[in-house]
């Protein structure tokens, strides 16, 4: 079987930065009423800014890193669907402790093989584009790019409008070069829950991370 996760190195700095990018700013009250593309030129600006100045992030330490996505990311990102997604049909027949599982790890998947990445941030700005999109729309789509060196990189995100307690706009996909973040790892995980089960999608999962964490 082919290892699992492998995107490309460039895809990969992307993904560093986007998937970092919300770990600086959990969304103070007066966002609720905020609008999408603005809320994530705001996070954005504000995230790149702490990269920058945060030589221990950037040099890719990954307890830090973690740390900060425990305490600001979830406020900003509906993971629960994001990995229901990526599991796909296999995701209605987990029980909730395997639900829990795969959050887990899919969570500690993303930041551990990112964040090592982070130390490629330099000089970028993050360039967000008018949203196209009506007031009473509850999913939207917000177009980005990300300049510095080199051609500008494509960053886009998927969000949708929550009610009630943590209402507010919520991330629930990223798309990098015209590839979607979700549907890249529901391919990948297909193929574990097909061959071993949700239980041997959770092993795997555990596996590459204990993996990545030997390396650093």
């Amino acid at each position: 079987m082919n290892r699992l996760l492998t995107p490309s190195n460039l895809a990969r700095r992307c993904l560093a930065l986007i998937t970092m990018s919300l770990a600086f700013g959990a969304l103070p009250a007066w966002a609720v009423d905020e609008a999408a593309d603005v809320m994530m030129q705001r996070l954005c600006t504000e995230v790149l800014n702490n990269i920058k100045t945060d030589a221990t992030l950037k040099a890719g330490d990954t307890s830090k890193v973690i740390a900060l996505v425990d305490n600001k990311i979830m406020p900003s990102v509906n993971f629960q669907r994001m990995t229901a997604s990526a599991v796909g049909p296999g995701w209605r027949q987990a029980t909730p402790e395997q639900k829990q599982r795969l959050q887990t790890e899919f969570k500690v998947l993303l930041v551990r093989t990112y964040a090592g990445a982070l130390a490629q941030v330099s000089d970028q700005v993050v360039v967000v584009k008018p949203l196209r999109a009506a007031p009473e729309d509850r999913e939207v789509l917000v177009r980005s790019e990300v300049k510095g060196q080199g051609d500008p990189i494509q960053l886009d995100y998927r969000l949708e409008k929550t009610p009630g307690e943590g209402a507010g706009w919520k991330i629930y996909n990223i798309n990098v070069l015209g590839v979607w973040l979700v549907e890249n790892f529901r391919n990948q995980f297909a193929q574990e829950v097909n061959s071993k089960g949700i239980d041997g999608l959770i092993n795997t999962l555990a596996e590459r991370n204990k993996a990545n964490a030997k390396k650093g």
